[in-house]
């Protein structure tokens, strides 16, 4: 049951992965603004569909301006997803109306979230959620001008929650951050319904510890928080550890607002500060590079060598986010992830390969780019990384492109000098398409290759064990203490839910699950 459960993820999130992080939020978003007229003609919220649409249209407009303007300034090209994505969260988290004051309190409101990111920014990358920026910026305002309104949080409604749960879960997914967020539920659930006993208890009143519940989980905002703005990557750290940090501060905030005088730290306020804290930990991971070269290493695949311009840190086995700019991109966007082929001690140079063949506007772009041209960096992240204890037996298994994590591991292990037990299983369509056989050769360990032809010359400690499948019982034949090793796996998800039944017999197992580039 459980290996069956793992094989359906993997396949989710490979079928997820087609589209663009922004892409696949501003349809979720788009979908439950359609449900929520819905529920509006029927009377179910206290906004109104005219409102809605008002306050949807006019936060859509306030936010392009100020986007064109400053994408024009900046130089970069302007991207309508995520004007779209700031207004339609706003939308949920604004009071819509048709007065005019309040709705001059949303354009400004609108106004002042788009600037954010490029005012509150550090090496490009924003560092406040820009639609928490404005919604804070109003009711601040507020305080003195209390006609142009504030954050109402009306999302926070019994007949949106289902949708918000299922749409929401849907986004985290596609950004894996289904337990950072899940983390935050709990906090923040277990934090308000604490607080509400001990105003109860304050109060001299009883209430109903399961209705209490039921009412903090359906009419609060934590769902739509936690879903559609927490999880944004580009405010979250790096590593997981440090997410969950962030989470569980937002979560605290959010359950128990700390008054501050005549606002509070809840809801927004509380993500701007989870946002500060994620900062702290990843402000030296967005970066400017140079591109130095391209490289065939393969046929249908080639190195790209970038130059840092400024320190960038990594741990080997993570992931890099590279932004190339181009005219009508298609619907996974101006940004992919590639996991980092280069080890740290290669700085100031950054690796990462890419396999050619694809028609995507971004591959057509990045072929595009000339040595001496800069790239952007939008972060680093990722888990993936090996254990910490050096003596821990490892088994690496790699399909195709997904070698390029464990060639950083194990050049940074040779450079180094750090000897570890590790086995490791590369799969490829064919002998020709093995890429990178310098670097595991050098790494002294013994590699089994799985193709369809066999390899001419193989290495000494090399296996060819046939085939251009692998699946769980070969998986076992070929690595039969698999039980004592930590499994590592970095491929396509169907590979990865092919091998779920012979992975969960490791000590553990860390995926790199991709959906091609």
């Amino acid at each position: 049951m459980i290996s069956s459960l793992s094989a359906a993820w993997s396949r989710v999130i490979g079928v997820l992965g087609r589209l663009s992080m922004y892409r696949l939020v501003l349809f979720a978003l788009s979908a439950l603004a359609v449900i929520t007229l819905a529920v509006s003609l029927a009377g179910g919220v206290s906004v109104a569909p005219l409102e809605f649409v008002v306050t949807l249209a006019v936060l859509a407009v306030s936010i392009a301006l100020v986007d064109t303007v400053a994408q024009r300034i900046v130089r970069r090209p302007w991207r309508i997803e995520s004007a779209l994505i700031t207004a339609l969260i706003l939308v949920f988290v604004l009071r819509p109306t048709l007065e005019p004051l309040p709705l001059a309190g949303v354009a400004v409101a609108g106004a002042l979230a788009s600037a954010s990111k490029y005012v509150l920014a550090w090496q490009g990358r924003h560092i406040f959620n820009p639609a928490a920026v404005g919604a804070t910026a109003l009711t601040i305002i507020s305080i003195w001008a209390p006609d142009l309104g504030s954050a109402a949080w009306w999302v926070g409604n019994p007949l949106l929650a289902l949708p918000v749960l299922l749409l929401g879960l849907v986004v985290l997914v596609r950004t894996e951050k289904v337990r950072v967020v899940g983390l935050f539920l709990i906090i923040a659930i277990a934090v308000a319904l604490l607080r509400t006993i001990v105003q109860a208890q304050s109060a001299g009143f009883a209430l109903d510890p399961g209705m209490t519940f039921s009412a903090i989980v359906l009419s609060s905002p934590f769902l739509f928080l936690g879903a559609f703005m927490l999880s944004e990557p580009l405010t979250l750290p790096p590593r997981r550890w440090q997410q969950f940090v962030v989470a569980a501060v937002v979560g605290v905030l959010a359950g128990w607002p700390i008054s501050l005088g005549e606002i509070t730290l809840g809801q927004e306020r509380a993500l701007l500060v989870g946002n500060l804290v994620a900062f702290v930990f990843a402000m030296r991971t967005a970066v400017r590079l140079t591109i130095v070269e391209r490289t065939p290493l393969t046929p249908s695949v080639r190195e790209y060598s970038f130059r840092a311009e400024r320190p960038v840190r990594f741990a080997p086995g993570q992931y890099l986010e590279l932004e190339v700019p181009h005219a009508h991109p298609d619907s996974r966007g101006t940004r992919r992830e590639f996991s980092i082929l280069s080890s740290p001690a290669e700085l100031p140079l950054v690796k990462i390969a890419m396999r050619e063949g694809s028609q995507s506007s971004y591959k057509k772009a990045l072929a595009t780019v000339e040595p001496g041209d800069e790239l952007a960096i939008t972060g680093i992240w990722g888990d993936f990384v090996l254990p910490r204890r050096a003596d821990a037996p490892v088994l690496m298994v790699a399909a195709g492109i997904g070698v390029t994590p464990f060639v950083s591991q194990l050049r940074h292990l040779r450079l180094t000098q750090e000897r570890r037990d590790v086995v490791f299983v590369y799969v490829a369509s064919a002998s020709d398409e093995l890429a990178f056989r310098d670097d595991l050769e050098a790494a002294g360990i013994p590699v089994i290759v799985v193709t369809r032809d066999g390899p001419a010359d193989l290495p000494a400690g090399w296996t060819w064990a046939g085939g251009s499948r692998l699946d769980a019982d070969g998986l076992l034949r070929l690595v039969p203490d698999i039980d004592r090793r930590h499994a590592y796996v970095s491929g396509p998800p169907a590979l990865i839910a092919t091998l779920t039944p012979a992975l969960e017999r490791a000590k553990s197992i860390t995926t790199d699950a991709f959906s091609g580039y």
